[in-house]
């Protein structure tokens, strides 16, 4: 479900990476999943070599990409080889590494003049708008707070770029960041099955998730004729080594 539901990347994502790179980058992602960003970078020709700390995932991408070195381990406790990368990238995955260990680990993998590249997906304002906004009282119903990808959308204009993390470590140089804002139409089954992606829908107990589920197709069917559109936006943070 993982690798069918979860949306990939722009392709000008990439263009952006490779002017930055070498002609054939070796290339180090921090948490592949099933390979939404690891597929683009193969199709370019770049050495992959991905580390994934699911067991399941990992194997599907395996499945996916065999061109690509699929490592299953976390970031945190994988040993780093002696030969240094010229990017790390770690796409939707940031937010699960230790802050402890993620900036020094990422500059100790790197040559000096690589890069570290942070791509976030970020749920924001725009696409069906009236059913984000009633879908509120759905998440309220279940008592699902820590569920809602939805709630209190952003304008895209509003959301702030951070390099203080990088900055603090003294290991990189000037952060630039890059904005690619779009839309994806989803049915209500396709809908349901990426929510059933996020940690937060799958920590409710099962009736709770059947309720919460119900109530949103119920929007989607009877409001949106089984069709909604969900506006992302992903920032990538790109930051040469020191």
């Amino acid at each position: 479900m993982y690798d069918r539901a979860r949306p990939g990347y722009p392709s000008e994502l990439y263009d952006v990476l490779g002017a930055a790179l070498v002609e054939r980058p070796r290339v180090l992602e921090v948490g592949c999943g099933t390979g939404q960003a690891t597929r683009p970078m193969v199709e370019r020709g770049w050495s992959v070599t991905a580390v994934e700390l699911s067991p399941e995932l990992a194997n599907v991408a395996r499945r996916n990409l065999p061109e690509a070195d699929i490592v299953t381990a976390s970031f945190e406790d994988w040993p780093l080889p002696a030969e240094p990368y010229d990017l790390v990238i770690a796409a939707t995955s940031w937010h699960w590494v230790d802050p402890e260990i993620r900036v020094v680990k990422a500059a100790q993998a790197l040559r000096p003049g690589g890069s570290l590249a942070v791509v976030s997906t970020l749920h924001v304002a725009g696409g069906t708008q009236q059913f984000f906004d009633d879908m509120q009282a759905c998440y309220d119903r279940f008592d699902a707070d820590g569920a809602d990808p939805g709630r209190q959308l952003t304008p895209e204009a509003l959301v702030a770029d951070g390099s203080e993390e990088f900055d603090r470590s003294g290991l990189f140089g000037p952060v630039e960041f890059h904005r690619w804002g779009w839309d994806r139409e989803y049915t209500t089954e396709e809908y349901l099955a990426v929510l059933s992606t996020y940690s937060g829908h799958r920590s409710m107990t099962s009736e709770a998730r059947e309720g919460l589920y119900t109530c949103l197709s119920t929007l989607i069917d009877r409001n949106h004729d089984g069709r909604i559109t969900k506006r992302y936006l992903n920032v990538l943070s790109l930051a040469p080594r020191l």
